[in-house]
C-alpha cells in the first residue's frame, strides 16, 4: 500500500485536478508570479526610463530654442549651452534650493517642477485658473541660453494647461528683451487628431515666432483668436486652429496665464531690468 504523504503534497496529490480550490491555487500562484516579475522588470527598467525622459525633455527644449539638430548628441549640447535656475513664482527671485518634507532639498539637478504639482507642500490650489490646471507648483525651472559674451540671448520657460481632451505641456522660449517670442511647442498632448493636435504643426508653430507678449503700454496682449487684425494688433496675435476652438482657446488662456502675474511675469520683469 503506498504511503499517503501528508500537508500541501498530500493535499495536492489528493485533489482533483479539476477542483474548484486547485484551480483558484494555480491562478493566484500564477498571478503573484507575473506580479513579481513585472515589478522586478519596472524597478530595473526605471533609470532607463528616466534618462529617456529627460533627454526627451532635453531634446524639446534644444528645438524650441532653435538648437535641435538629427544626430546631436542632445545631453553635451543642452549641458554647455543652457544654464537651468529654479525661480520662486512669487518672488520672481532665483532659488539654491526647494524644501523637500521627504529628505534632502531638491537641487537644480533633482527638481520636477511637473511631478512638484501634485505635492501640497510645494504646490498651491488656484482659485482664478484660467489654464484649468488645480494646482500650481510654487517653483518653476527655466533655462537661460547665452551668447559668446556671457549675456541672456534666450530663456526657455515650461508652460502648461487644458485644452479640449488633455493637459497640454510645452515650452515658450522668449528674446533677451522677456518680450518677443521665438518659439513655442508642446511635447505633451492628447488633443484630437488633424484639429487639436494641429498644435504640433510645424506652420502653426512658426506663427508664433516673433510676436510680443506685451503692448507698448506694458499691458498682456498676446492672443491666440480668429481673424487677421491689422497694424499693432497683428504683433500680439496667433490664428486659431481651424476646427479646434477649444484647444485653440486653451492654449491662448495658458500662454496668457504663465505669461500674466499668477506665472512667470514678475520672474521676467526682474530679469530685464538686470535685477538677477
Amino acid at each position: 500500500m503506498p504511503e499517503t504523504k501528508k500537508g500541501f503534497l498530500g493535499w495536492w496529490q489528493n485533489t482533483p485536478a479539476d477542483s474548484t480550490a486547485k484551480t483558484l491555487f494555480v491562478a493566484i500562484t500564477l498571478c503573484l508570479f507575473c506580479s513579481m516579475v513585472v515589478a522586478a522588470a519596472a524597478v530595473a527598467l526605471r533609470p532607463i526610463q528616466e534618462a529617456n525622459q529627460l533627454l526627451d525633455k532635453r531634446r524639446n527644449i534644444l528645438e524650441v530654442a532653435g538648437l535641435y539638430e538629427p544626430g546631436m548628441d542632445i545631453n553635451e549640447v543642452f549641458t554647455s549651452a543652457f544654464e537651468p535656475k529654479i525661480v520662486d513664482l512669487q518672488t520672481g527671485d532665483y532659488v539654491d534650493e526647494v524644501p523637500n518634507a521627504a529628505g534632502a532639498p531638491f537641487t537644480v539637478a533633482t527638481y520636477d517642477d511637473v511631478a512638484a504639482t501634485s505635492d501640497m507642500a510645494l504646490s498651491s490650489e488656484l482659485e482664478n485658473d484660467p489654464a484649468g490646471l488645480g494646482r500650481q507648483a510654487r517653483y518653476q525651472m527655466v533655462y537661460l541660453l547665452k551668447d559668446d559674451s556671457g549675456a541672456l540671448d534666450k530663456v526657455v520657460l515650461p508652460i502648461s494647461g487644458y485644452g479640449l481632451w488633455s493637459t497640454l505641456y510645452g515650452f515658450i522660449t522668449l528674446e533677451e528683451d522677456t518680450n518677443t517670442i521665438f518659439g513655442l511647442q508642446f511635447y505633451q498632448q492628447a488633443e484630437t487628431p488633424g484639429l487639436g493636435a494641429e498644435v504640433d504643426n510645424p506652420r502653426w508653430k512658426a506663427l508664433w515666432n516673433g510676436k510680443e507678449l506685451r503692448n507698448s503700454e506694458g499691458d498682456l496682449a498676446i492672443n491666440v483668436s480668429k481673424g487677421s487684425p491689422s497694424g499693432e494688433a497683428a504683433n500680439y496675435h496667433i490664428d486659431a486652429l481651424a476646427g479646434a476652438t477649444l484647444t485653440s482657446r486653451g492654449v491662448d488662456n495658458l500662454v496668457r496665464f504663465w505669461m500674466g502675474e499668477q506665472g512667470f511675469a514678475p520672474y521676467l520683469e526682474k530679469l530685464k531690468n538686470g535685477d538677477l
